[in-house]
């Protein structure tokens, strides 16, 4: 039997091709499908083998179902020949089989023997047929035929008897056509029946069928031959079905008696790879389904005809598969065609994740791809597998859903699509769930499942528990992550024994939980590895010890030959009758202990809570809500209707209520002010409104609070790294907009909400994207509904997105959790358009436009985090934890109350707790539910809700008899409802009571019932009863409306309420209905919150915990804090409130709020109090915003909130610290227990003006939290952490995603924000219909996630994120520029101002007195030059060592115009080839020259070098080899082109390559220039890197350290060279020497925009002053450049602009003074004034006042102005001073008096240049030196040939010693001291003689080295009239090679 076949069937192959045959056999209409197979056959390829597959294979005999006639079968689908093709001995690879050609003359036809006689079923089941003794007649298969049975007689010995053992080996048959005896082998007597094999013949594999005889006398087909070697197949078992009546196979009656179909379904494994199966013989073996099967047809029924339940009757499983990958749902039927159940996505059951399973085992419809079931195959479940439906019958009339099936005729159908073992049949047992009331739901253990025939609608097989029996599949890696080995896993007996325990010690209320049994199979792993050896005759011994401790709810059998025989057993005891039921076990584990194959089990679940249950929980939401509506549509409810006509006291409800309503005789019950027994006219009551106080009624006002402001910043923080991350993924510099759109699931309320949100926050204003009084009405166009119109609003948006490239848009999908469906799974179920949102936010268009940012905003985000999810893990922004944001706050201050603490308000210990399970209810629930075993369970519950809430009615007006009837907690609620209006001080306001019904039928019932039964009572105006579906608008009568336009004080009449806050205050019944709760949020006045309906199916925790979210809200600090006893101060929050609002006021505070009432407010919590929804409404009151009135939300119980914000500090002393006042305040209407206590005040009588005249603060109206009544399940598991059960978050996040392997770490409840998300995205994978199963591999770099519990307030943070977006792209086209006034002189009345102000005139210039004062602001801390007309005032002076930290400078923020100049940030599309080098370029590009000259003040020959890039070589003049760069090409002072600027450009710049605005393309308007950037030599490579298109002019090393002075020197020096080198090569070719442009502009790196003052007319310029405008560089250098006889001015410049220019105009429009940051130098006539080349500060004001003494020319043009960036970074920033040697880790800082020295002292040498000690010590310690100067104008300190600054407190008197130079005339000046510092030849003692000095003035000289310092000294026969000592000489504190300065200090004698 070692043979093998050649046809390999590939299983990815074989599934695909399943799939599309199955699409294809039931999308035709003819029924007529086409041939798959053939496509199956591949190439021989080694099967991987498998161990069981090894084990040797025992035949078995095929017991017959007794009783069950067999007739002839036409469509048993044998897919069963599937299962041997892959039978092989051994592992080796199968072997093409050779079949002997058939001897000449033979007939070969098909169907026929070689002597052509015919042997097919068809033909000869009448004729009468000879079987000899011991034989029998069996049905063989031919692949060539596979529609027909051939008869054959078969010696009974070689075949297997009922157990499937005992069959000899080898054969013994007889043929039936001709006769012809004594074949003894398969071989040859297959050949004789022509079944023409491509494989080994084998009889396992051929011989198929027993056959029977009929009642007719006909042979028909029978059961299955049991050959037990197919004992683990690769192909996954399936449901074939069967009606009761019949076993197998449609019947020829049902066939309309024909035979003449070809009905004999194909065979797989036999038909050769050339062979094609005929087209008829797919999967259903009648050719026209639809006219011959009348049990098949509502397969073909319409689409409409979804709920049709169409069930087989004969259902097989097998054991379950590892299916189709991870979700792998092979399609069964096609949806649109058959539905078994709700059609819906998910595939609902505790494990889904990865439990493959075979539909057979679900009950619902086929879903999209289901999963095989069997250990190690990858084969799907072939296509006729009808899945079990868990609550379905079997076939049925289009009425009954849950119901037995209808009398019908008997249908023997037999769908036998499945290659399964031959195991064993189990017959389900006629009425099975109307006998026993239970429908046993059968879990899959380990092994193979026998095959189910009969009434199998009243079984479930779940696959619930399988995955945490599959530990063995588990990856090395998932292992490794878990800290297992392969070693650690458990055998199958130990998986039975923790099974046995775990159901054990469940409770009665409880139900198996997958992840519960996977945590103690991971914790029995971990503990005990491999587990204790157990041996087979142990196994039932422990199994039952194990079971003995439940009580009898546990009980175990144990069987040796199969599973299906335990089954039978067990459900036969259970049909047999109602005198076991007393008894019944809640589960039967069952064992079956088998040598061959090993223990299998599986567990029986007759419990029938636990049965109801499960099969419940395997439908997902939207198939058990078209399960309830199916049911309330057929009447199958009916029963349960007319239960519920009687009261619980057994009278006609509706006659009672007939009856008191003619008693009452139209009078109705006060609405308020009154007591349930007070009546009056209903007219009257209709007219009464309530007492209203019309100053009480403060609309709500809109705050940020501290924790929304720290989100919006954290999500801007992700924006900006997401922009920075380098991968232009995101350029926020070129946005100058921002515009949003929120998409919200499909309800009209939360576009309210949202809208109203929007309003209220003002943010429409703030982004400048609607003015203010258009605002209101066009908020709605920024939220949008994601329902049927969503593409329309989404093309016009995505439209705008791609006009605006300039704008940055924001898509806020909010509550994105909600129907994440793919687009492409997206049929259209249950009413819903599925895969919306997948559709809008993933198309193409939103990934790919990059000025789209999309912000997916999310409660539950745990079906957005799974391993491929779309948003990366670090775009995720998780709202703090409440644990992080309590402060020692006041017991009035509201803190968010949510899930986790619902979860631990468990253990307050307090009497009526907030989180409570009506026990009452449910037994009451546990009693129906037995009696109607047909009905959905949520059916049962809503009838019992609506006749509780009906007769606590009824009791509380009518009838108190019925008191004792209805459970405490409805009547608590009910009674609270109607009594709370008519409390004192209440002013006729109420509660909400909040019902929650997801099925829109049972809730439109439940608001029809009582609204009648209210009206009937008199109850119409006491309170109001509101249906809140998603689809729909609030709909209010009248009287209630005008109720709250009189409680808000609005004077509109047509106002209404349009969300669910609008309704505060009014006593109302909300029933909620709809699949999901949307988000919305109710008002303060929600005091319950009845959740009775969420049960079992509410098994995933984003499903469970959403509905407990809907109680979520803020409550005040102090009914916390109260019953949990833990009255810890916590650290203070208030403060840290306060200043975290006010840090970052610049950003979040747009100018358009008036922001000023939140900046005075202390502690966050108190104004919260204020917000009548303390969620999502915290927002800062905002001037911005105009609602209309309707749209203002008053606030009630805490009215006088509002007005505190001016008065918080004093509030919360009073609110605090005076408890007292608490007894005498009326009931509190919020407080949250059922009854009121007096000792809970509300502010609600309490006038607000006490708060605002006095002061003084009443206690505010304590805000507790909602209650919340639960179903015991749903509370089992928020209690977990505190119950034995396993808590919500445990669960499966989200039915669309599955765990991503049967074993994972515990989830603990501290797992929060990042880390849970890590979690979910390690252990969870999208299902197939989820939109992110097919998502790209990378996440999107423009999507984030923000997260945040329910109602916690996320809406106000997005809205607030949005406007702190918009101020920050504002910030960044803004600029801080310098805005410090100059120092201005006095006004000299004989200036007349010149006629001409566009040009200088040469001559008036050179009439205007030269001021010699620094008076820029930079100036402000050097000291002042003396002249005639200094400024009265001295500057301020701090004094030394605060100077180390420099005063912040005043800056202004300006919006950049477009002739800005930019740093290396800027992109853009005009100037990326100015900046950034093209793709091609690469830095080689640059050349590199050396340019050599000799510096006559250097003395020495300097070498610089220039780089220039290729395209910029244009400006230079090279050798004629190209290899020697010569000059710099200037042009001619007389060329007169208007597009040139003929001055070269040089920016001295350091540390700054990406800050310095080196980008002056704008500011030059793209005209062309010569830019040159001076750079040290050590920071080229950086400058290169970031401006590889500028010429850089690289100085020496020797000035690496030196300062700016240096690189100014360096430039004028290299100009004045070039200047001669360009006049030689120019004049060589003819031009004057003269006529050379002599101009450069040195510029520095902080200049960014220029502007020009022109002054109005006359008239107008008193009032308007000047005209301001933005101007180019450019426009400004062309303008100098043109000036009349420019080349006799020496240096041109313009003023610095301050914000006071805008006002007065300049006093005159040329002046001659300082220049400085920007001046255009003639360097031909200042060729002999050199910029101090050691200096480091104030080089400019030196070479200024040196080139104004040698008679030249400055002139400054004061029309124009430059604005100067504040650049934080690089520049001439200090030195940081340190010490030469550390041996100090941290030293102190060092202070500037330490930085000279007296030579050769001990003191710590530091190490920075001698010059900058200097020149720091001068500037901070001169008036050690000059005592007599410090703040003495009137007596200066000379300083000859150079300028220091030796502090602001000092007036320097500058005198130039050159002859011919113009000085001061000091005539009659008396000097305080001289400073002589590095003086040169041309200072003499003659000259010093002429200069008077005060008695005690003070001398200081400063040298190079000592030896100069002497001869100095002797050259100027100073000690002629000064005295020295030795003491007063010093050095800068350097040591020697750094070659310090050395100067001598003296006194004038």
């Amino acid at each position: 039997m070692g043979n093998s076949y050649a046809g390999q069937l590939k299983s990815a192959r074989f599934e695909e091709a399943l799939h599309n045959s199955i699409e294809a056999s039931l999308r035709s209409s003819s029924g007529d499908p086409q041939p798959i197979f053939t496509q199956l056959y591949l190439e021989p390829e080694p099967y991987p083998g498998n161990i069981e597959d090894m084990k040797s294979k025992a035949d078995l005999h095929g017991r017959e179902p007794p009783g069950h006639e067999l007739m002839n079968g036409h469509s048993s689908n044998d897919l069963e020949e599937l299962e041997d093709d892959d039978d092989s001995d051994s592992s080796s690879p199968p072997l093409p089989y050779l079949q002997a050609p058939a001897p000449d003359g033979c007939c070969t036809l098909d169907g026929f023997c070689q002597a052509g006689k015919d042997l097919r079923l068809v033909s000869i089941a009448t004729e009468p047929i000879e079987v000899p003794a011991g034989f029998e007649l069996v049905g063989a298969k031919s692949p060539s035929v596979p529609e027909h049975i051939l008869v054959c007689a078969v010696d009974r010995r070689f075949l297997p008897d009922e157990n499937g053992k005992n069959a000899l080996l080898g054969f013994s048959g007889n043929c039936v056509g001709c006769g012809e005896k004594g074949f003894r082998y398969f071989t040859e007597f297959s050949n004789h029946i022509n079944l023409k094999l491509s494989t080994q013949p084998k009889k396992q594999k051929h011989l198929k069928y027993y056959l029977v005889k009929n009642s007719q006398g006909a042979l028909c087909k029978g059961p299955l031959i049991c050959w037990k070697d197919c004992k683990t197949r690769q192909f996954s078992s399936s449901a074939s079905t069967s009606k009761p009546s019949s076993s197998s196979s449609l019947s020829s009656k049902e066939n309309g008696g024909t035979s003449g179909h070809s009905s004999s379904p194909f065979s797989l494994s036999d038909s050769p790879p050339t062979r094609t199966t005929q087209a008829s013989s797919v999967f259903f073996g009648s050719q026209d389904l639809g006219r011959d099967c009348s049990f098949l047809k509502p397969l073909a029924s319409t689409p409409g005809n979804k709920t049709l339940p169409i069930v087989p009757t004969a259902l097989r499983v097998n054991g379950p598969t590892n299916g189709l990958g991870v979700d792998g749902r092979p399609p069964l039927l096609s949806p649109s065609q058959v539905s078994l159940g709700p059609q819906g996505q998910g595939y609902r059951t505790a494990d889904l994740g990865d439990s493959p399973v075979s539909s057979a085992m679900n009950s619902g419809p086929p879903k999209k791809r289901h999963r095989s079931w069997h250990p190690n195959s990858l084969v799907p479940v072939p296509p006729t597998a009808v899945p079990v439906p868990a609550i379905r019958p079997i076939v049925c009339s289009p009425g009954s859903v849950l119901g037995v099936a209808s009398p019908q005729p008997p249908v023997a159908g037999v769908i036998q699509p499945q290659p399964v073992t031959a195991g064993e049949t189990v017959i389900v047992p006629d009425n099975l769930l109307n006998s026993s009331g239970v429908r046993p739901v059968i879990l899959i253990g380990h092994g193979t499942l026998p095959y189910f025939y009969g009434n199998v609608g009243d079984i479930v097989v779940s696959p619930l528990l399988v995955s945490c029996y599959k530990s063995s599949q588990l990856t090395e890696k998932t292992l490794e992550t878990l800290g297992l080995n392969s070693s650690q896993l458990l055998c199958v007996e130990t998986m039975i024994l923790l099974t046995l325990q775990y159901l054990a010690r469940l409770g009665s209320e409880q139900i198996p939980l997958r992840e519960e049994l996977e945590q103690i199979v991971l914790k029995a792993m971990l503990c005990c590895p491999g587990g204790p050896a157990i041996s087979p005759s142990q196994l039932p011994w422990l199994a039952r010890l194990e079971a003995s401790v439940s009580g009898g709810s546990v009980q175990v059998v144990v069987t040796h030959n199969s599973l299906g025989e335990g089954i039978s057993e067990s459900l036969r005891s259970l049909s047999e009758g109602p005198h076991h039921q007393q008894c019944l076990p809640t589960y039967v584990v069952i064992i079956c202990t088998n040598k061959m194959s090993g223990n299998e089990f599986c567990v029986l679940v007759l419990g029938k809570y636990q049965a109801r249950a499960l099969a419940e929980g395997m439908l997902t939401t939207n198939e058990f809500l078209k399960e309830i509506s199916y049911e309330l549509i057929t009447g199958k409810v009916s029963i349960l209707a007319s239960h519920f006509k009687t009261t619980s006291l057994g009278d006609n409800l509706d006659k009672q209520l007939v009856r008191y309503q003619r008693r009452r005789k139209g009078q109705v019950i006060q609405p308020f002010q009154g007591d349930v027994t007070d009546y009056i006219h209903s007219q009257e009551a209709a007219s009464m409104s309530p007492p209203s106080d019309r100053v009480e009624l403060l609309n709500k006002v809109f705050q940020i609070y501290p924790t929304q402001l720290s989100v919006a910043r954290s999500l801007l923080s992700q924006v900006c790294s997401i922009a920075d991350s380098g991968t232009q993924n995101l350029d926020l510099g070129r946005f100058c907009k921002v515009d949003f759109l929120v998409l919200v699931p499909p309800s009209h309320i939360l576009v309210h909400q949202t809208a109203q949100r929007i309003r209220q926050s003002g943010v429409l204003v703030d982004l400048g994207i609607e003015d203010a009084s258009s605002a209101c009405q066009k908020s709605d166009k920024y939220v949008v509904r994601l329902d049927a119109d969503v593409h329309v609003k989404m093309e016009a948006f995505m439209r705008k997105v791609k006009q605006n490239p300039y704008t940055l848009f924001v898509l806020i999908h909010d509550n994105s959790h909600v129907d994440l469906t793919s687009a492409l799974s997206g049929s259209v179920c249950h009413g819903e358009l599925q895969g919306l949102a997948d559709r809008v936010v993933n198309c193409q268009e939103v990934l790919d436009a990059m000025n789209l940012l999309v912000l997916q905003v999310s409660c539950f985000p745990y079906t957005l985090q799974t391993r491929q999810s779309r948003i990366s893990i670090h775009n995720e922004v998780h709202w703090p934890s409440s644990e992080s944001q309590q402060g020692e706050q006041s017991p009035n201050d509201l803190m968010y109350f949510g899930l986790r603490d619902y979860s631990s308000s468990l253990q307050w210990g307090v009497a009526s707790p907030i989180l409570r399970c009506d026990d009452a209810f449910e037994k009451m629930v546990h009693t129906l539910l037995e009696r109607h075993p047909h009905l959905h369970s949520m059916v049962i519950r809503s009838y019992l809700l609506i006749q509780q809430y009906t007769e606590a009615m009824m009791a509380l007006t009518s009838s108190p008899s019925l008191r004792d009837h209805i459970t405490p907690e409805t009547l608590a609620m009910v009674e609270d409802l109607i009594n709370a209006p008519s409390r004192e001080g209440s002013q006729g306001r109420g509660h909400m009571l909040l019902v929650r019904v997801p099925s829109l039928q049972l809730a439109m019932l439940a608001r029809e019932r009582l609204e009648d039964v209210r009206d009937k009572l008199g109850l119409q105006l006491c309170f109001a009863v509101l249906l809140g579906s998603p689809a729909t608008e609030l709909n209010l009568p009248r009287n209630f409306t005008s109720r709250l336009r009189a409680w808000r004080g609005c004077e509109n009449e047509d106002w209404v309420p349009h969300t669910y806050e609008d309704l505060e205050g009014l006593p109302c019944i909300v029933i909620l209905t709809g699949k999901d709760p949307l988000g919305e949020t109710f008002p303060r006045s929600l005091k319950y919150s009845d959740l009775r309906l969420i049960d079992s199916s509410y098994l995933t925790r984003t499903a469970l915990e959403q509905e407990v979210g809907l109680a979520c809200t803020y409550v005040s600090m102090g009914v916390v804090q109260e019953p949990t006893r833990a009255m810890v101060p916590r650290e203070s929050d208030a403060e840290k409130a306060a200043t975290s609002l006010n840090d970052g006021d610049e950003l979040e505070r747009p100018q358009s709020n008036g922001s000023a009432a939140t900046r005075t407010s202390g502690s966050l919590a108190e104004n919260g109090v204020s917000s009548s929804d303390a969620a999502d409404s915290f927002q800062k009151p905002s001037t911005s915003t105009c609602p209309p009135e309707g749209a203002l939300t008053s606030d009630v119980g805490t009215a006088t909130q509002g007005f505190k914000q001016e008065c918080d500090s004093l509030g919360s002393q009073f609110s605090s610290s005076n408890p007292s006042k608490a007894s005498k305040a009326p009931p509190s209407l919020y407080s949250s227990s059922s009854s009121s206590s007096p000792s809970q005040s509300s502010s609600s009588t309490q006038r607000p003006s006490q708060s605002t005249q006095c002061g003084r603060e009443p206690k505010p109206a304590r805000v507790s939290p909602r209650t919340v009544i639960m179903s015991r399940a749903a509370y089992n598991l928020l209690a977990g952490e505190s119950g034995s059960q396993l808590s919500s978050f445990s669960l499966l996040p989200h039915a669309d995603v599955a765990w991503s392997s049967p074993l994972r770490p515990l989830v603990t409840h501290n797992l929060q924000g990042a880390e849970q998300s890590m979690y979910y995205r390690q252990w969870t994978i999208a299902r197939q219909h989820h939109a992110d199963y097919e998502a790209p591999p990378v996440p999107h770099p423009r999507r984030l996630l923000l997260s945040g519990p329910p109602q916690v307030g996320k809406t106000g943070a997005y809205l607030q994120f949005l406007r702190i977006l918009f101020r920050m792209l504002i910030r960044l086209l803004e600029v801080d520029v310098y805005d410090e006034e100059e120092e201005e002189e006095e006004e000299t009345s004989e200036v007349t101002t010149p006629v001409n102000t566009q040009w200088p005139d040469i001559e008036e210039v050179r009439k205007l007195p030269f001021d010699p004062y620094p008076r820029d602001p930079k100036f402000r801390k050097a000291s002042p030059v003396y002249s005639d007309k200094m400024p009265k005032c001295l500057k301020d002076f701090k004094q030394e060592g605060e100077s180390q930290t420099p005063a912040k400078r005043e800056t202004k923020s300006i919006r950049l115009s477009r002739f800005a100049a930019h740093n290396a940030f800027h992109h853009c599309e005009q100037c990326h080839h100015y900046c950034e080098a093209g793709p091609a370029t690469q830095l080689s590009e640059c050349t590199f020259h050396a340019f050599t000259f000799c510096s006559s003040m250097l003395g020495e020959e300097v070498q610089l070098q220039f780089v220039i890039p290729k395209a910029k070589e244009q400006h230079f003049v090279f050798s004629q080899q190209g290899s020697h760069l010569e000059s710099m090409r200037l042009p001619l002072v007389s060329t007169k082109d208007p597009d040139l600027l003929k001055s070269p450009i040089f920016t001295p710049t350091t540390g700054r390559q990406e800050h310095g605005l080196l980008n002056i393309f704008h500011a030059m308007e793209g005209a062309t220039h010569l830019h040159i950037l001076v750079v040290k030599q050590f920071e080229m490579p950086h400058y290169r890197k970031y401006w590889p298109n500028h010429i850089l002019l690289v100085l020496p090393p020797m000035f690496n350290n030196a300062g700016v002075g240096a690189a100014r020197f360096m430039i004028k020096e290299l100009s004045y060279h070039n200047l001669e080198l360009e006049r030689n090569r120019l004049e060589e070719q003819g031009v004057k020497r003269q006529d050379v442009w002599p101009f450069i502009v040195m510029m520095d790196d902080s200049c960014v925009l220029w502007n020009s003052h022109q002054s109005a007319d006359s008239s107008e310029a008193s009032e308007e002053g000047l005209a301001f405008t933005n101007v180019s560089l450019k426009t400004v250098l062309q303008h100098m450049e043109t000036t009349p006889k420019i080349s006799l001015y020496a240096m041109c410049g313009t003023r610095k602009w301050s914000s006071g220019l805008s006002h007065k105009s300049p006093s005159q429009p040329f002046s001659r003074c300082h220049l400085h940051d920007f001046v255009m130098l003639n360097v031909d006539l200042t060729q002999n004034v050199q910029y101090d080349l050691n200096r480091y500060s104030c080089e400019e004001v030196d070479f200024n006042l040196r080139v104004n003494s040698s008679g030249l020319l400055l002139c400054r043009f004061n029309y124009f102005s430059l604005m100067k960036k504040h650049i934080p970074v690089g520049g001439n920033k200090d030195f940081l001073v340190k010490p030469k040697l550390m041996e100090i880790e941290n030293p102190a800082p060092i202070s500037p008096s330490q930085y000279v020295c007296a030579p050769d002292s001990e003191q710590t040498l530091l190490d920075a240049p001698a010059q900058f000690l200097l020149e720091r010590f001068l500037q901070s310690c001169s008036h050690r030196l000059f005592p007599k100067a410090v703040q003495n104008r009137n007596n200066p300190v000379l300083s000859i040939d150079s300028y220091l600054n030796i502090s602001p407190e000092i007036s320097v008197c500058y005198i130039n010693s050159r002859p011919h130079s113009t000085n001061l005339n000091h005539q009659g000046l008396l000097f305080s001291g001289l400073l002589l510092y590095l003086c040169d030849s041309f200072v003499v003692s003659g000259l010093l003689k002429k200069f008077r000095f005060l008695k005690g003035a003070t001398l200081c000289v400063i040298s190079q080295d000592r030896s100069s310092l002497r001869q100095t000294i002797a050259r100027l026969e100073l000690e002629d009239e000064w005295q020295f000592r030795l003491r007063d000489e010093f050095q800068t504190a350097n040591c020697s090679e750094d070659r310090p300065l050395y100067f001598l200090t003296g006194r004038h004698v």
